[in-house]
């Protein structure tokens, strides 16, 4: 998997045309050519806490980029997934939930990060429940009203509907809140009308060569995703006993390339060995994560390594330890020594 965030330099061959004709052709790094009509562009992906934004967004890919859980707010940083079609590339950036309550100050940076997507985006998915409209649903609305750029309301949980055709009053009445490009209802979890969804996305993006290379899925580190994964198993395996006040950071992360081993002649697979600290704000949800003689965190960290090795395609070896580190989820300093960010 190619995670990079180096952009590529397309060279291009330019041709007499008239002046509604693009470049003639573009050139990927990998030699490929570009269409003369190929589009591009960054597409914010924005709603209240657990509407199903990184759902959504892993299901378009078709690879889990951001986690997942029933949990509010399990995004807690924008992360960028790259969708590379024969025509178009649509840069995701998904977002953490807006919400009216910052209790501490990674509330306020997690609703700063999502309000910043939405600058020099080409195109807006607001995502919303089929079932609920909640005082954050309004939120979100209100910082879209004045959007310069096109906003696609996106009706997700067309599953929990017995007939889809239930879900045209829904539809007429979303359509009144203000004037949306295109309202498209699916169901993330589903996969139902992605296709769809797509080529909607697809029509409202810009005329330009693709803005990352076209094997490139995301800008994140392998690191981040590591800690991610670590931390989507802490909150599936914990559930109600999961403390809010709970982080990830990678300690070290170290590949060991296949080699043949000297002793047997055999081959030696390649291997990647992760230390990795989830940071807890009080000693009693140290012993949380830990769980009766470890084996809370152990199955955290089997559940963790089994999806390491598929998304990195190797071997995993990884090491969890368990440290308080009181008041960091309220503290901005901590925050960005921890890799938090609101841009």
């Amino acid at each position: 998997m190619t995670t990079h965030s180096d952009h590529i330099d397309a060279d291009h061959e330019s041709q007499e045309s008239d002046s509604n004709d693009l470049i003639s052709q573009f050139f990927s790094s990998q030699g490929t050519e570009i269409p003369a009509d190929y589009k591009s562009g960054f597409v914010a992906i924005v709603g209240r806490p657990n509407v199903g934004k990184s759902t959504l967004m892993n299901h378009i890919l078709g690879q889990k980029l951001s986690i997942t859980s029933r949990k509010p707010q399990t995004t807690r940083h924008k992360i960028v997934g790259i969708d590379t079609r024969e025509k178009s590339q649509a840069v995701f950036v998904d977002t953490p939930g807006m919400h009216k309550k910052e209790v501490r100050a990674i509330n306020k940076m997690m609703n700063r990060a999502a309000h910043s997507a939405l600058r020099d985006v080409n195109l807006v998915l607001f995502v919303v429940d089929a079932q609920k409209w909640t005082p954050n649903d309004d939120l979100v609305l209100e910082k879209l009203q004045n959007a310069e750029m096109p906003v696609i309301l996106v009706i997700n949980k067309l599953d929990t509907f017995e007939n889809k055709n239930q879900a045209l009053p829904l539809i007429q009445e979303r359509a009144k809140l203000m004037n949306f490009a295109e309202i498209v209802p699916v169901s993330a979890l589903r996969g139902s009308n992605l296709d769809h969804l797509r080529d909607t996305i697809e029509r409202y993006l810009p005329f330009q060569p693709p803005l990352y290379s076209m094997d490139q899925i995301t800008d994140r580190s392998e690191r981040f995703l590591a800690s991610e994964t670590i931390r989507e198993k802490i909150m599936r395996q914990l559930g109600e006993e999961l403390p809010y006040d709970l982080t990830v950071q990678i300690e070290s992360f170290k590949t060991e390339e296949a080699t043949i081993s000297p002793k047997t002649g055999r081959p030696k697979a390649a291997c990647t060995y992760i230390d990795a600290t989830i940071f807890v704000d009080r000693p009693s949800q140290k012993a949380i994560v830990i769980g009766e003689r470890g084996a809370k965190l152990k199955k955290i960290g089997m559940d963790a390594r089994v999806d390491m090795e598929k998304m990195f395609e190797q071997k995993i070896m990884l090491t969890l330890w368990v440290k308080v580190k009181g008041g960091w989820s309220d503290d901005e300093r901590a925050l960005k020594s921890l890799g938090y960010s609101d841009i």
